[in-house]
C-alpha cells in the first residue's frame, strides 16, 4: 500500500474524484469517465474563453487584424 504524505487538504473535487476512481472499474468505463471529465473541463474553459472574448470586445474583425498581422491572412 502506498502512503501519500500531503502539504495542503484535499479539495472537495479531489475527494469525489478519489471516491469515484477507489472502485475497481472496466477500462472502458474508466476512459468513458475520462472523456466526460475532459469535455467538462473544455466547456468550461471555452466558456471562460468567450466571456474574455466578450469583455475585451474582440469580433470577427479582430481576429483578421490579428491574422493579418502575423502574415497569414
Amino acid at each position: 500500500m502506498t502512503t501519500i504524505t500531503l502539504d495542503k487538504p484535499l479539495t472537495n473535487l479531489q475527494v469525489e474524484l478519489l471516491k469515484l476512481f477507489g472502485r475497481d472499474l472496466p477500462e472502458e468505463r474508466l476512459l468513458a469517465i475520462r472523456q466526460l471529465l475532459s469535455d467538462y473541463l473544455l466547456d468550461m474553459a471555452r466558456d471562460e474563453a468567450d466571456k474574455a472574448w466578450n469583455e475585451k470586445g474582440y469580433s470577427a474583425a479582430t481576429m483578421k487584424e490579428w491574422l493579418h498581422k502575423n502574415g497569414n491572412a
